[in-house]
Formats: structure tokens, C-alpha cells, sequence
């Protein structure tokens, strides 16, 4: 399973650990992925995701799934998460 976000493609940085006498030693500042179930009222259903809190905050500032992968654009998305998007567009093209 790899680190990175599935909305936003967010992964792992690179830098330096600067010790008190100036030494650098290289590291990886790993993003703050969490596992949630996000509901998709379009789908009328959960949709687990592996997303950063970032990410998190965003879907809800946009106001819910559906939003946020409205606006999305698609090379940000993970398979996963663009499969959904097609789904969630379908179900609102329907209704």
C-alpha cells in the first residue's frame, strides 16, 4: 500500500534532520494519511478512502464527496477514487 493520498496525490517529502551542531542527515516527512468512510449521498452509500486529513478538511469544507470530486481533476485522483467519480456522475446524470 503506498503513501499517498487517493483525492489529492499528496505523498512523501524528502529534507534534512538538522542536528544541534548543523548536521544534516536525510529523511522523509510522510503525509498524515487516515482510513475513513466517506458517504456518498449520490450513491447512497460509504466509500472507504485512504486520504490525508488535508484532504479530509477539504471534502468537507466543499461540502461532502460528491462536491469535492465534482471539482476535481482527474490526474490528482487514484484509480479508486475516479472510479467513483464516474459513478457519482452517472447516479446525478440519471436522477
Amino acid at each position: 500500500m503506498s503513501r499517498r493520498c487517493e483525492l489529492t496525490g499528496k505523498g512523501p517529502m524528502s529534507g534534512n534532520n538538522v542536528s544541534h551542531a548543523n548536521n544534516k542527515t536525510k529523511r522523509r516527512f510522510l503525509p498524515n494519511l487516515n482510513d475513513v468512510t466517506l458517504q456518498s449521498e449520490a450513491l447512497g452509500r460509504g466509500v472507504k478512502l485512504r486520504i490525508s486529513a488535508a484532504a479530509l478538511r477539504s471534502v468537507d469544507h466543499r461540502g461532502g464527496l460528491d462536491a469535492y470530486l465534482a471539482k476535481a481533476k482527474d490526474d490528482s485522483l487514484s484509480p479508486a477514487a475516479l472510479k467513483v467519480k464516474k459513478e457519482v456522475a452517472k447516479a446525478l446524470a440519471a436522477s
